[in-house]
């Protein structure tokens, strides 16, 4: 026993002297209020704008205001057990997030800490949620396309690795349905997928996630979510913690796509987090840098330029309007930011036209340089074909024999309608989708009637599995479509749709059938 405590006691010796002694400076300031998740504190003078401040219970948050006598404080944790009179520390850092391959496979906050259960994350390092987006000089020209399996987006608005395309319409309209199916189409890409989910039910999250576990590549997804029920906070950091982590990936040379559900939430949190900090109100009571908020927010992505490795980010937002208003506030800004908008419009929704895509108010700015040629040349005039059918169909509604002529377009302007209606969380390959055109566009699928049709499209996938496997893999591999190619996919296709007309054939010919 003597022996034990005489080396206690040395080694409590020796780390009494290691201990480095002198005076140590600590900010150190007091909450004066506290009130709905922000915290105005005193005594921190030497505070800078987004610095992490920590609680004498252990809480985080952000300084977002800085005023002469008082600090405006954004907790990023419950402020449950956060009283008037408590201590407060500056800790002369922003807020950081962890980045890296550990992300990938799992759900986390906009702070990196798990939800999954799945264990502590090792990062491969961390940065913070603000930084600068890439200069002019940094970016290249954005020509690869990005492949979203939805037939009317890939073949009328086209996306590019390195856009900005912004998902907009009214409440229960797709919009995320529309945005999960371009993140599960990735499946067979090499794009790393980024899901952010701010302010949204956890119900609507589960199903996002459900839907990218179930169909995606989840082990090369991230799901960032700051529910409804989160501090505000973590609302607010949760679209630029996203960002980051993207980034992350763009800038080692690979490619991302981020889907940040949605922006006109993260919108209201600024406002209300605003509002609570005293700052003046300005239209609808957002203040004056809610433009500028989500414009360095969505700038950060881009396609880089070869000398900073190629990579590219390509960025989902997503808004929401109230009665098909593009007008409003936060629409209109998010759509001056972007570069094209998806427009759903919630009549065609009730009418079972799904996805929802209003032609018309849709646009890709950058679309046509980026849509793989073979679809583009597959494609043709079907925006032109489709815009002049919606147009007659309205006319003819009022009566009156349309000529052959008209009678003919009428008859187009359905199927094609029909081939842009495409099942939830089922995106098609570039193969079905260049088939899919080339059938529409030959009038292959004049004759048949509008429930042939349907079938049509919902067995393609596998009809060109079984009849034309190497023009699938051909077209997978390069691209292209040589003559011979096309030769045999055409004859699959008249195959395939002379055996869905029999079919009908046969069953209205059969005096069992309804």
């Amino acid at each position: 026993m003597p022996h034990d405590t005489s080396k206690w006691f040395t080694t409590a010796q020796n780390a009494v002297q290691s201990a480095p002694l002198g005076p140590r400076a600590e900010h150190r300031g007091r909450v004066e209020e506290i009130s709905d998740g922000v915290a105005m504190i005193s005594g921190l003078r030497d505070v800078r704008l987004d610095e992490v401040l920590r609680f004498e219970g252990g809480q985080v948050g952000f300084a977002r205001v800085l005023d002469p006598d008082l600090i405006g404080c954004v907790l990023l944790d419950s402020a449950t057990n956060v009283e008037a009179g408590d201590a407060v520390f500056g800790t002369g850092e922003v807020v950081n997030v962890p980045v890296g391959e550990a992300l990938l496979g799992r759900i986390v906050d906009p702070l990196g800490r798990p939800l999954d259960g799945k264990g502590a994350i090792e990062a491969d390092a961390v940065l913070p949620i603000e930084r600068p987006a890439p200069s002019i000089i940094e970016r290249d020209l954005v020509t690869e396309p990005v492949q979203t399996g939805i037939v009317v987006v890939d073949t009328l608005f086209a996306l590019g690795r390195g856009q900005r395309e912004l998902i907009v319409g009214d409440h229960s309209t797709g919009k995320t349905t529309l945005a999960v199916d371009a993140l599960i189409a990735q499946a067979q890409s090499d794009m790393i997928c980024i899901y952010v989910a701010v302010g949204q039910k956890t119900s609507s999250v589960r199903r996002a996630i459900d839907a990218l576990q179930a169909r995606g590549a989840f082990e090369r997804c991230i799901v960032l979510v700051a529910g409804s029920a989160s501090p505000p906070g973590l609302q607010w950091i949760a679209p630029y913690a996203g960002m980051t982590m993207a980034e992350h990936f763009r800038d080692k040379g690979q490619h991302a796509l981020i889907v940040i559900d949605d922006l006109s939430k993260h919108a209201a949190t600024h406002r209300e987090i605003a509002l609570l900090t005293r700052q003046s109100p300005g239209r609808e009571a957002y203040p004056g840098d809610v433009f500028y908020i989500h414009a360095r927010l969505l700038e950060r992505a881009a396609k880089l330029s070869p000398e900073r490795g190629g990579g590219s980010l390509t960025a989902l937002p997503i808004a929401e309007t109230d009665s098909g208003n593009l007008s409003a506030y936060i629409p209109t800004n998010l759509i001056s930011i972007t570069d094209g908008q998806i427009v759903l419009d919630a009549a065609l929704f009730h009418q079972g036209q799904k996805p929802a895509v209003d032609v018309g108010l849709s646009v890709s700015r950058v679309g046509g340089k980026t849509q793989a040629p073979i679809l583009r040349t597959s494609a043709g005039t079907l925006r032109l074909d489709y815009a002049q059918f919606l147009e007659l169909e309205v006319f003819t509604r009022f009566g009156g024999m349309p000529d052959d002529r008209v009678r003919q377009q009428l008859t187009r302007g359905a199927r094609i309608r029909e081939a842009l209606r495409q099942a939830q969380h089922e995106p098609f390959r570039l193969a079905d989708e260049v088939a899919l055109m080339l059938a529409v566009q030959s009038g292959l699928l004049d004759s048949l009637p509008l429930e042939a049709v349907t079938a049509f499209r919902a067995g393609l996938p596998a009809a060109l599995d079984n009849t034309a496997a190497s023009v699938v893999s051909t077209l997978a591999e390069t691209g292209k479509l040589d003559p011979k190619s096309r030769e045999s996919l055409m004859t699959a296709l008249s195959h395939f749709a002379a055996s869905l007309a029999e079919d009908k054939t046969e069953a209205s010919e059969d005096p069992a059938s309804p």
